[in-house]
């Protein structure tokens, strides 16, 4: 499965990066990529299991950035 979600106060560059690499190194992301500019995230992954990884890609998320929000 392949969304995009919208990342809203996502504040400098260097902290895409860091979430994107993060992400992608989650059990069931087969790819993802972090917007800067565009302000959002697209990302695919193991459908039978969206529900738990897009809870470890907000806590990721939160972890590296705590003002950004990932809007589901």
């Amino acid at each position: 499965m392949k969304k995009t979600y919208k990342l809203k106060d996502l504040d400098c560059a260097n902290c895409a990066a860091k979430m994107q690499n993060a992400i992608a190194k989650l059990d069931g992301v087969q790819d993802v990529n972090v917007n800067f500019m565009g302000q959002r995230m697209t990302i695919e992954l193991v459908d039978a299991r969206a529900d738990e990884i897009m809870r470890q890609v907000v806590e990721t998320v939160k972890r590296i950035e705590p003002d950004c929000v990932v809007v589901i």
